[in-house]
């Protein structure tokens, strides 16, 4: 069996699959708001309940994508518009939460990961992926291998300013990250919020 959660910043998505690829046991949640160890307990406990639904072994370690990336220098989430994340240590806190490896890795790149394996994707050289959701983002694959760069965000473009703005336009809405203009701003469930509500 596997175990999949897809952590956003609405939703926490989970799922078990066996080792043929036929789904077992799926669950949706809420993602608690701005409240990460209340995050933690929600995914620990809608862990529980895809185990017992599923009858899945102790042991089976469970992968997460999540938005932003785990640093590679200390070992803590940065980057993450779910901001209550940044600077903590997921991985860990899951673990000792669940008693089970945890497995992190940002959302887009499991998309364009997954779409390059066996999705639409599947037998182009390079594939990049985009992901709009409460943020955007997006993930690089080249002949099978994801690229994620030295900093693990080499396929995140929401960060980058809107291209050609006019002086109106400037300096954009503020964005999480501190600066302003973002394209996440604009492009993302929550920038489209801003516009039309």
């Amino acid at each position: 069996m596997r175990i999949g959660i897809d952590l956003g910043g609405t939703k926490i998505e989970g799922i078990v699959l066996d080792y043929q690829g036929r789904e077992r046991a799926r669950k949706r949640v809420p993602t608690p708001s701005g409240n990460y160890q209340a995050t933690v307990v929600a995914i620990r406990d809608l862990i529980d309940g895809l185990c017992t639904e599923a009858v899945v072994d102790e042991k089976t370690p469970v992968g997460i994508g999540i938005p932003g990336a785990l640093s590679s220098a200390t070992g803590l989430i940065k980057n993450a518009n779910s901001t209550c994340l940044i600077g903590k240590a997921l991985d860990k806190d899951l673990a000792e939460a669940t008693g089970r490896d945890i497995r992190l890795a940002n959302d887009a790149d499991c998309f364009t990961m997954s779409e390059a394996t066996d999705g639409a994707g599947q037998g182009f050289r390079t594939v990049f992926g985009v992901i709009l959701g409460t943020g955007c983002g997006g993930g690089f694959v080249v002949e099978g291998n994801l690229l994620d760069g030295p900093n693990a965000v080499a396929g995140e473009w929401g960060h980058n300013p809107l291209p050609w703005a006019s002086d109106a336009e400037r300096p954009g809405p503020e964005c999480y990250c501190g600066k302003h203009g973002c394209i996440e701003t604009f492009v993302s469930g929550t920038g489209f919020e801003q516009d039309f509500l």
